[in-house]
This record gives C-alpha cells, structure tokens and sequence, in this order.
C-alpha cells in the first residue's frame, strides 16, 4: 500500500469567542488555511485530489457543505471537490485520518484534512436547536435515553473527576501550568504551525493575528479558585480549567510519499497509527484511555516510546485521569499548552493540535508524537506520527 506522509501543517491562531475574528466568516476562515497550506509547501491547488473538512455545527455560515465551499474560497480550482464531517471534537482529526487513507488506497496524491469552527458566529448546538430555546440534549430522540444514559460533557467530566480522585487544585493547577506553557511557548514568537490571519482588534481596526488570543501571561490562583462550579454545585469543572469557546481553521496537507519526493517535496512526517474507537457514552470522555492503548498497539510503540503528546484539554479531569491510567510523563504531554490555554475551535481544533505536536517535534528533536481527542457520546480519536 501507498505511504501517507504530512508535508504541511497549519492552523490558523485561535481567537476568543466574540474577539478577533467576530466578523471573520467561518467558510471564509477555512479558506484562508486551505490556501496557506498549499502556498506554504508550493503545491499547485490543482494537484489536491480532495478536501476533506471538520465541523461540528453544520448550521446557517458552517452548513451547504463548509469543506467544499472552504476550497471555492480559497481559489481552488473547481476540480478539487470538498466534504464535511462531524466527528464532534475529533472531526479535524477525524478528517486528516481519511485524507490520509484515501492516499494511502491510492485513490489520489494529496489530500488536505482540517477543519473549522466559529463559535462565535455559529453558537454549539445550532445544528439542532436552531432557534436556541431547547438546549442540546433536550431536543435528542428520547428512544436514546432508554438505551443509553447520554449526558451532558460537563457532568462526564465531573464524573471524571470523581472516579479518579481528582480534586479543585489538581485541575485548577493543571489549568495554570497549560498558560504558562503556552506563554513559555511564545517566548521567542509565533511557534511554527501558526498562519497569520487578518483578524480585528476590541475597537474594530484591522490586525494580524499571529498568536493565540485567549493565552494569558498571568493567572490569578486566587481568582480562579473562587470561580463557581458549572455542572455540580460540589463539584471541580469551572469556566477556568475547561477548554476556551473559540474560533479557528486548520489545514493538514497529506501526500502520497513516492509522488511528493518525485515532485520535490520533503516529508515532515509519516503515520504511524489512525484509530477512532467507541466507548461508555455516560463516562463518554475517557475512550481516549482505550485509543490511546489500540493506537500503540497498532503502531508497536510503548509509552515510553512517545516523545511528545497531545491530549486535548477539552476538560482538565480527562488529561490528568488519562495520566493516571497511562503512566505518561506529564513534561510531555501538552508541552506547549492545551486548550485551557489557547481554546477549542471544535471543528478545527484536531488538525490543530497534530500541526502543534509536529513542529514540536522537529523543535525538539522527537520521533513519535500521539495524539488523543475525546468526543461527545462516547468515542474518541488516536494518532500517531513519526517525524522524518
């Protein structure tokens, strides 16, 4: 079979919910990392055989089809078609998986996966509840309910929090240390993934985007230890240690290896592992345990083996129980900051954190990243890459 590498990896800077990119149309925002990632790697657009496209609420500026409307904007020619798909928080991740297994079949030579949301522009659970007065779980088939005990992924993350013994301080120090990360990460500029992206500033004058918005070069303990739980009046989960409502897009651009050298390109990295499993839909959270143990198995590795990870800090509890029931080396998970840090585009953000863990790879000199999402209803996406 075919070999798919990565020859690019970008995401767009993340922006808070209403901030930089409040009026930055989300079809228009994927646009721009589809064309940045083949600009960036000289790729004729002509030559991309698919666009495969993460987002979550397939509604009003994010429905008709994002993924083909994405490439349109980017000045594709009409040739390169385009998808959606909602894999809910792995869906980027989700989408670089079947760009790359559509290389690999030898169905074509590049491929682009990524994704894109505005949560800003296009509220969560707008797919379902278009005119916001239902709530999301509340307007599912009640069928579901007699089979399945579906809750909302703030309770499983205090569930989480319960079953593994976690307390305030352990999740709230979990979120100050993904900051510093993050602001540690910045020192010396821009880190290498990120595309600079027109954007505006709180008074609404033009600005370029080229680092995060919802980083903080500080963090109050004392401020964030009195923030009022959201889920359980007892419990640990506030607004502080959960990941930031945002905007963002992202792009990975996938090749055929033999083809890509031929033409001049240089691989930055090769898949090692692609897994989605499903798991408890109560405790729907922590299938990245099971994915994390299939995509090692797959790939031959051990944890020890990994020098860098990325688990999606959707909720602190779920890092930090994945730490426990994996043994991982917390210096390298999250290296440069999580999404308490820099946010949670949910359709964007997977193929976001694979474009961070691969430069951060090459930063460091690593040769395994894995890569973890967890995803409502009880699933929950795994990658592994090696750096070339």
């Amino acid at each position: 079979m075919t070999e798919a590498v990565i020859l690019d990896a970008i995401r767009t800077p993340f922006g808070r919910r209403g901030g930089a990119f409040r009026e930055f149309r989300p079809d228009a925002l994927l646009g721009h990392a589809l064309r940045g990632v083949v600009e960036r790697v000289g790729l004729p657009a002509d030559r991309v055989g698919d666009v495969v496209a993460g987002c979550v609420t397939q509604a009003g500026e994010q429905g008709a089809n994002i993924g083909r409307l994405g490439a349109i904007l980017a000045d594709f020619p009409v040739t390169v078609p385009g998808v959606s798909l909602n894999r809910m928080c792995g869906s980027a991740q989700q989408a670089v998986h079947f760009a790359a297994q559509a290389v690999a079949a030898g169905d074509m030579p590049y491929s682009i996966g990524g994704g894109v949301e505005s949560m800003t522009r296009v509220p969560m659970f707008g797919d379902i509840d278009p005119d916001g007065t239902k709530g999301g779980y509340e307007i599912l088939n009640p069928a579901l309910f007699e089979k399945q005990n579906l809750i909302h992924q703030g309770l499983s993350a205090e569930l989480v929090a319960q079953r593994w013994g976690l307390s305030r301080e352990q999740v709230d120090a979990f979120s100050m240390e993904s900051h510093r990360r993050a602001m540690q990460a910045r020192a010396n500029g821009p880190t290498a993934e990120l595309l600079p992206t027109p954007g505006l500033d709180a008074d609404g004058n033009p600005v370029e985007m080229i680092l995060d918005e919802g980083v903080r070069a500080s963090v109050d303990p004392e401020k964030m230890a009195s923030l009022k739980t959201v889920f359980k009046q007892d419990g640990v989960v506030t607004a502080a240690n959960a990941s930031q409502i945002s905007d963002g897009a992202s792009a990975v651009l996938v090749g055929n290896r033999e083809i890509a050298e031929a033409d001049g390109f240089r691989p930055r990295a090769r898949f090692r592992a692609r897994v989605v499993v499903g798991d408890d839909p109560e405790l729907q959270l922590m299938g990245v345990v099971p994915a994390t143990k299939l995509a090692l198995e797959r790939a031959g590795l051990s944890m020890s083996d990994i020098d860098w990870f990325e688990i999606n800090e959707a909720f602190a509890t779920v890092v930090l129980a994945w730490a426990q029931e994996t043994g991982a080396d917390m210096d390298k998970v999250n290296p440069w900051g999580g999404a308490v840090a820099h946010g949670h585009p949910l359709g964007a953000t997977g193929g976001g954190l694979m474009a961070k863990m691969l430069c951060g790879l090459e930063a460091t000199g690593g040769q395994f990243a894995l890569q973890t999402m967890c995803i409502g209803h009880g699933m929950a996406t795994a990658t592994i890459i090696e750096r070339l």
